[in-house]
């Protein structure tokens, strides 16, 4: 009995080319590239992520004494920041970025 010789699997999509996306994928794909780009979604996601620290911070200062005025002003403006942040990512449909579902 003669072997067949065996065609090997690539290694690498970008060598064979991808099946295209489903048409719900193309669609969150176009809305998502029509919003931000790539860059621009991934700095939203890093300041939701530096005011939500900004928050905890403040948070535990809470625990310990009021917050000055200063304090506080920075507190309602970094609450806007994640809000706003918020909003965009989820509009791109990227709330993974920031653990939302």
């Amino acid at each position: 009995m003669a072997t067949q010789k065996l065609i090997p699997a690539p290694t690498c999509a970008d060598i064979e080319g991808t099946a295209p996306l489903p048409p719900k994928a193309a669609a969150a794909l176009a809305r998502l590239e029509s919003k931000l780009g790539a860059a621009d979604v991934q700095k939203v996601a890093a300041r939701y992520r530096v005011a939500s620290a900004a928050i905890a911070k403040a948070s535990q200062v809470l625990g310990a004494r009021a917050l000055t005025d200063v304090e506080a002003s920075d507190f309602d403006y970094m609450q806007d920041v994640m809000r706003e942040a918020r909003t965009v990512l989820a509009e791109a449909g990227r709330l993974d970025l920031i653990g939302g579902v």
